[in-house]
């Protein structure tokens, strides 16, 4: 069958023959530029006689514009017919590639009106013919153009590189896996409740496995995983307070955790209240209150291999007196002024409250310069500073009354006692306070006795002008913020009134007589 001419349409039939012949039993194969796809396994019988024949001649349609060149795509030759195709194995259909473009309409109308008018197909829609135009699209394969590159290739192969690289993969996993199960679970230990006493230090902040480095660094036990592994059985191990703690070295890992959680096992404590001064005082009942210096002579002291590491009371007291304060620690604003004076008492209120961690085997001077170094700060955070100024007084004689409000009252009343001392300097009144008094006398009570109030001396207030030579006591953060700001008014007088601690003002000295009669009355003195 001869190829459609383009333009043509579905129904329009190429110019038959002169006398239609009988069907071949095989079809001949069309020529190369189009393949017919196979013929049906059977000749069909002839179509009906009666068909009119078409026209012997007809004119030639014009030819379609010209197309851009294009390369022919190629394709298979048609296999033989031998009659049995129908049963060959089809080979399997391409990929669906884009639809062609459709060659421009025909130009010629009358072309395509005659053959609608003049001929019928639909009668003939199972002529062989109309189904190789059907099966014609489904059936045509185009080999893969030889310039889109190489085919893609299917089949894999498996050589023996492939093996060696997944045995390779399969023993570093394999090594891996064991050096976790190593590092997890694998760890060196001592055994027994150690050897030689030893201090180590936890610090603020130390988790567990922080900890156990710290052992391990100094021998205590063979690794911080053998401590990390006790602890996991004592909660207590949660629960340690930064500082200096007595172990031994070669512990267990459970001996060390045990050591750490009992009593006692920590060293170098050293707490100051608000309000402690350096000197022991004695209450009234005769028991004692330690200052300053028995708190860190005890704070000082441990037992290391027999061997006690206590400093004295009197190598502290002596320390203070001949020191350098600027090399122990002390702010420059009040090692100027402190440091005129040969006493211990001179750096009175310079040690502030709080928790203190030191080490027992420090010398004198390194436990109070730990301690002042600390204070220093916490002074500075207070507000009192090289440059400070209030209620226009230095940063050290704020210090100084800031120690005055502690000794003197609650906190309640802090802020009403800054006013009546501000108040009385300013008035050149003679504070009378009997807290400088007891000072020297090392007693804690806020009375004096006519002969206590005639003893001569810098710190009694009842005989001169002006502040104490130095603080008389630690002031607490309250107080100094007292000190820095007190309350406004023209209180001069106040006597503690209630048991409870608080104080009655006054502006004049017959309200004041009133609240004395009170405080009486009420029994707070």
């Amino acid at each position: 069958m001869p190829p459609r001419r383009p333009g043509a349409p579905r129904h329009a039939r190429p110019e038959p023959p002169q006398a239609r012949p009988e069907p071949p039993q095989a079809r001949p194969a069309p020529p190369p530029a189009r393949p017919a796809p196979p013929e049906p396994p059977q000749a069909r019988p002839e179509p009906p006689q009666a068909r009119p024949e078409p026209p012997q001649a007809r004119p030639a349609p014009p030819e379609p514009p010209p197309q851009p060149a294009r390369r022919p795509p190629a394709r298979r030759p048609a296999p033989p017919d031998h009659g049995l195709d129908l049963f060959d194995e089809l080979p399997p259909p391409p990929p669906r590639r884009p639809r062609r473009p459709q060659p421009p309409a025909d130009e010629s109308p009358t072309e395509i009106i005659h053959l609608e008018d003049d001929y019928e197909y639909d009668d003939y829609d199972d002529y062989p013919e109309n189904a190789e135009e059907e099966r014609a699209e489904p059936e045509y394969i185009e080999p893969a153009d030889p310039d889109d590159g190489e085919p893609v290739r299917t089949g894999r192969k498996r050589g023996p590189l492939r093996w060696l690289v997944a045995l390779v993969v399969l023993a570093v996993i394999g090594g891996g896996a064991w050096y976790g199960i190593d590092a997890v679970f694998g760890y060196d230990d001592y055994e027994g409740d150690g050897e030689n006493d030893v201090l180590i230090e936890i610090s603020a902040g130390d988790s567990t496995g922080a900890i156990g480095q710290e052992l391990a660094g100094a021998g205590v036990v063979a690794s911080a995983k053998a401590f990390v592994k006790a602890s996991e059985d004592n909660s207590k191990v949660l629960s340690l307070q930064p500082g200096y703690y007595v172990v031994k070295t070669k512990m267990s890992g459970a001996a060390a955790v045990a050591k750490l959680t009992q009593n006692g096992s920590r060293v170098g404590v050293l707490q100051v209240r608000a309000g402690t001064q350096l000197d022991d005082i004695t209450q009234p009942d005769g028991t004692v209150t330690p200052g300053v210096f028995s708190l860190l002579s005890k704070a000082s002291c441990a037992e290391l291999n027999g061997r006690s590491t206590c400093i004295p009371v009197e190598e502290l007291r002596d320390t203070a007196a001949k020191a350098d304060l600027v090399a122990l620690g002390v702010p420059d604003w009040a090692a100027r002024v402190a440091g005129a004076s040969a006493d211990a008492r001179r750096i009175e209120g310079l040690v502030t409250p709080g928790v203190y961690d030191v080490k027992p085997g420090w010398t004198a001077t390194e436990l109070l310069s730990s301690v002042l170094k600390t204070s220093a700060t916490r002074l500075q955070a207070a507000g009192l500073g090289a440059t400070s100024q209030f209620q226009g007084r230095t940063p050290y004689e704020t210090l100084i009354v800031a120690s005055l409000i502690e000794r003197e009252g609650v906190k309640q009343d802090f802020e009403n006692i800054g006013q009546v001392i501000y108040n009385r300097l300013g008035q050149n009144m003679r504070l009378q306070l009997d807290s400088t008094v007891n000072y020297l006398l090392d007693k804690p009570v806020v009375t004096t006795t006519d002969a206590d109030r005639e003893r001569p001396g810098p710190y009694n207030t009842y005989k001169v002008n002006g502040l104490p030579p130095t603080p008389i006591g630690a002031p607490s953060p309250e107080a100094i913020e007292a000190a820095e700001k007190p309350s406004q008014g023209n209180y001069v007088y106040f006597v503690k009134c209630e048991k409870n601690g608080l104080s009655c003002f006054a502006a004049d000295l017959p309200t004041h007589r009133q609240n004395q009669d009170l405080a009486r009355e009420r029994g707070a003195y």
